[in-house]
């Protein structure tokens, strides 16, 4: 990294596992603790750890970690200026008194990043996702529980979609690994797709969140179509025939 900063608050977190703030005042003395915080987030949003009270945990010592990098890191490192811009255009689309659905993935959790502390009240199948969110002092969370798949930080398996049977959902913020006209929205973990499926059969309105990269990129599981969405958030505008599908399905594109 360029950085000599953020370099070496990496190469602490390798060695150490897990790294305090007031440790990373004590190294930088002359830096102020608002920017090592934007540091960690940083690093978050890379999928390098995972921020707690005070600190941060690298991801390599979650439970079941390999230490190999895994999909989800490579995903949280790519286009990270569109899935902001993405995070913030979602944003506004959050409201107070709805049952609220964040699906687990990289460019939600920019969601979660930059949604206010407000009177929120989140369901999320992410594990990172759900411990962005309660840091906030207003919000309440629900977390999934079920099989945790390492690569994607997120719950799902047959307890996870049961705990759909007994809950409301209004607004449910969802990710898609790859989408195409033919295809649909596609991911490929069968588990996932399955749980994907039944929060958008529960939720009353359907909000994917997917950057430009993802269009024409086919998966193995389909687990959604236009058809299934109310709104299409990406950084920039879809291609025109892509446009004209949305469009013959009443889709609206942000």
């Amino acid at each position: 990294m360029n950085n000599e900063r953020q370099h070496k608050i990496l190469t602490l977190l390798e060695k150490k596992g897990e790294i305090v703030l007031k440790e990373l005042q004590d190294v930088f003395p002359g830096v102020s603790a608002m920017t090592l915080r934007r540091d960690l987030i940083r690093f978050e949003h890379e999928g390098l750890l995972v921020r707690t009270y005070g600190g941060a945990i690298s991801v390599k010592k979650l439970p079941g970690g390999t230490g190999d990098e895994d999909p989800y890191d490579m995903r949280a490192s790519e286009n990270i200026e569109a899935k902001m811009e993405i995070a913030r255009k979602s944003a506004p689309l959050v409201e107070k008194g709805r049952s609220i659905y964040i699906d687990a993935g990289s460019t939600t959790m920019c969601l979660a990043e930059v949604v206010p502390d407000n009177n929120y009240s989140f369901v999320t199948s992410g594990i990172n996702i759900g411990l962005n969110l309660i840091k906030k002092q207003k919000v309440s969370v629900i977390t999934l529980g079920g099989l945790v798949n390492r690569k994607t930080l997120s719950v799902s398996g047959p307890n996870a979609i049961a705990f759909f049977d007994n809950i409301n959902i209004d607004l449910a913020f969802m990710s898609s690994s790859g989408f195409s006209i033919e295809n649909g929205f596609t991911i490929s973990n069968m588990y996932e797709c399955d749980l994907k499926r039944k929060v958008i059969q529960k939720a009353k309105k359907v909000i994917m969140l997917m950057d430009s990269s993802k269009i024409n990129k086919n998966l193995p599981v389909t687990f959604a179509t236009l058809e299934d969405v109310d709104i299409l958030v990406t950084e920039q505008n879809v291609p025109r025939e892509i446009e004209e599908e949305a469009q013959k399905h009443g889709v609206q594109l942000l």
